[in-house]
């Protein structure tokens, strides 16, 4: 895990929602995912949003990544 690029990731309260966004900006790291589950290349994402850069795409990715794993536990 690259957790340098876990920096790019803020939580606000009152920005969005309190959702994660990209460096304080109003860009959910939802919408990048959003993009990129639509079929969006990275370079697509970056030329739509100029403010963007290739680490807080990778950045996104990480944080979806550590958000999905983890445990289900099961009473046996």
């Amino acid at each position: 895990m690259h957790t340098k690029l876990l920096d790019r990731i803020t939580i606000e309260p009152g920005q969005c929602g309190g959702r994660p966004c990209i460096r304080g900006l109003r860009m959910r790291v939802t919408d990048i995912l959003s993009l990129l589950g639509a079929g969006a290349s990275h370079q697509e994402i970056l030329d739509d949003y100029p403010f963007l850069e290739e680490a807080d795409i990778l950045a996104s990715l990480e944080y979806a990544a550590i958000q999905s794993d983890h445990p289900i536990l099961i009473a046996a």
